[in-house]
């Protein structure tokens, strides 16, 4: 066997398993994982009376067992090391360090990118590569691998640029997206939880921290692994092209996301109409807006509609909408008492508004009756116009039955010409 570093860990981890002594290294390892268990159970329980909690005790508690463990390990191992050998402490601390570094990863993903569908594949593809490389180091690969990619090499410009240096760079940059990630998503959490800010800033704000934490993170990440920031002005310039010809339409949601949300047009909660959409505002991205129809449909409409449309916002700067329902009666019936009728069955109504009172209309005499509307104010629009206003219709054919007031069927006089 060559004289590797996993050479010597597994020789020395043989020669313990030979010994009785080796129970004394189980038993160490046992008890530090025991009590890192206890430690991760003790900080669960506070965090299930806060379930609501994304980035406090809640979170940390997927990070405390393989932390936890791996301090326990690291402070036993030199200590028993001054009666006993220590390989199998040796062989668990990379172990319980990649799981600790897999479950920190994870954890950032799964707030920075909470709906993405990706995250479980990533998952499996992350902990296979985390414990490829924990792997390749207990045998002692690492280094000649890290030799061969580094002699592959290229230059842009003034810059050397090496496989192995442009791996270096995307796992720090991977990992300060990562640190950014979570730390935008704390910062969002505690805006959303200001309560003298409006609800449109909070977004705002939320939105301008996580990008400026983004590009801190790879202004930072990049010139750490020796990576000029002046070879990117290349490739600066292509981006800039390119939103100039082909992602116009991207940038100029973006730009509207941001307008929406500093002039406060449109809310969350609001109910709006929009060229043949009508909803209530769900959510409010950079990119789009959500509309929740009262069927349940989700419409998904870019920003740049929102701007360059004429949007009519129900509950702009007061919830109170009005609606009106039509009815037409015969010309044998008096329409004044049809009109109280129809202005009772408005008022009996639990959603409708008595101030301003509900009113009744003589609209035309038409060709087969009467044409009458009632008019009446709701201040709950979001709950849905068409269940009150079927309500309301079916009280007025009820009350007209009662009371004897016809509704006319259509009255046509047919006159034959010529009839030979």
């Amino acid at each position: 066997m060559q004289h590797t570093e996993f050479g010597s860990l597994l020789a020395g981890l043989w020669a313990d398993l030979q010994q009785p002594a080796v129970l004394w290294q189980a038993a160490v390892l046992g008890l530090c994982l025991g009590l890192a268990w206890l430690a991760a159970r003790a900080l669960r329980r506070p965090a299930e009376a806060a379930p609501d909690e994304r980035f406090g005790r809640r979170g940390l508690k997927r990070l405390a067992f393989p932390l936890a463990a791996l301090a326990f390990v690291l402070v036993a191992r030199p200590l028993l090391k001054n009666w006993h050998s220590v390989s199998l402490l040796d062989l668990a601390v990379p172990l319980l360090a990649s799981f600790a570094v897999i479950r920190a990863m994870v954890f950032a993903l799964r707030h920075g990118f909470p709906r993405a569908a990706w995250l479980a594949s990533f998952e499996r593809l992350l902990a296979l590569t985390v414990w490829s490389i924990v792997a390749l180091h207990i045998t002692g690969l690492l280094p000649e691998i890290v030799s061969s990619l580094d002699a592959i090499d290229f230059n842009v410009g003034s810059q050397r640029l090496s496989l192995w240096l442009i791996l270096q760079g995307s796992v720090t940059v991977l990992a300060m997206l990562l640190a950014a990630l979570w730390l935008g998503g704390l910062a969002e959490q505690r805006l959303l939880a200001a309560a003298g800010l409006d609800g449109n800033l909070k977004l705002v704000f939320a939105r301008l921290a996580r990008a400026a934490l983004v590009l801190l993170a790879v202004l930072i990440s990049l010139p750490l692994v020796g990576i000029d920031l002046t070879a990117l002005s290349v490739f600066g310039g292509a981006l800039g092209v390119g939103i100039g010809f082909g992602l116009q339409k991207i940038a100029a949601n973006y730009v509207s996301g941001f307008i929406i949300l500093l002039d406060r047009s449109i809310r969350l909660g609001n109910m709006i109409v929009v060229d043949k959409y009508r909803g209530e505002v769900t959510q409010i991205t950079t990119r789009y807006t959500v509309l929740r129809g009262a069927d349940g449909v989700e419409s998904i409409v870019p920003n740049e509609t929102l701007i360059g449309s004429v949007v009519q916002n129900e509950t702009y700067t007061n919830p109170r909408m009005r609606l009106a329902v039509t009815v037409q009666v015969s010309y044998a019936c008096d329409p004044e008492r049809a009109m109280r009728i129809l202005v009772a069955a408005a008022e009996s109504h639990p959603r409708v508004l008595a101030d301003p009172p509900a009113r009744a209309f003589l609209v035309r005499f038409g060709d087969s009756g009467i044409d009458l509307e009632l008019g009446f104010w709701i201040a709950d629009p979001q709950e849905g116009s068409l269940n009150i206003k079927s309500d309301i219709n079916l009280a007025i054919w009820q009350a007209f039955r009662k009371e004897g007031i016809e509704i006319p069927y259509p009255q046509r006089e047919v006159r034959l010409l010529n009839p030979n």
